[in-house]
């Protein structure tokens, strides 16, 4: 598939235009209660953990072998069991994902701090340096507030990239247009 033509974005402009609308009012509840929007996030994450897991269980029944048999149909398991407890127990969900997100923003940052410095003394290498230093620190701020950050913290990424995906439609809507 190749990237789309100006025409045919330009022929769509008014979709582009609702969508980003549409995102940016749903931003907008997900920024006055960051708690429900936690909640929504652990609830998709949920739903689609036991899909996954159920459609990996079917598929243990049809590897051949008894050992992939075991394994496939114990990762399905698992997998829908992990599903499950978003839908019965939200916080504790959350609270798991946020210390996951904790610990992969300050793995993230320090593999990009590091590659940075290797970079050196190329051009750029220092907004590589700094790019990682920050998602360190977010990683750090994530950290230092769990368990009780895991209550907002989901729904406030949820919020900002419903916000700026709803900004960006808007931005090629209004381009296409012209």
């Amino acid at each position: 598939m190749g990237t789309p033509h100006a025409e045919q974005v330009r022929g769509k402009w008014g979709w582009f235009l609702a969508l980003g609308i549409l995102m940016l009012i749903f931003g907008f509840f997900a920024f006055l209660n960051l708690f429900l929007a936690t909640v929504a996030s652990v609830f998709y994450i949920g739903a689609m953990m036991v899909v996954g897991g159920a459609f990996q269980f079917v598929h243990a029944f049809q590897v051949k072998g008894w050992s992939e048999a075991v394994f496939w149909g114990l990762s399905g398991l698992l997998y829908t069991l992990a599903g499950i407890l978003a839908f019965w127990n939200p916080a504790l969900t959350a609270a798991i994902l946020t210390l996951f997100m904790a610990i992969a923003l300050l793995v993230a940052g320090a593999v990009r701090t590091w590659i940075g410095i290797r970079m050196r003394p190329m051009r750029g290498s220092g907004w590589v340096i700094f790019g990682g230093v920050i998602t360190m620190l977010a990683g750090l701020v994530i950290a230092i507030g769990w368990p009780v950050n895991s209550l907002w913290i989901l729904g406030l990424f949820l919020a900002i990239d419903l916000t700026m995906q709803g900004w960006a439609m808007i931005a090629v809507a209004l381009a296409a247009r012209r």
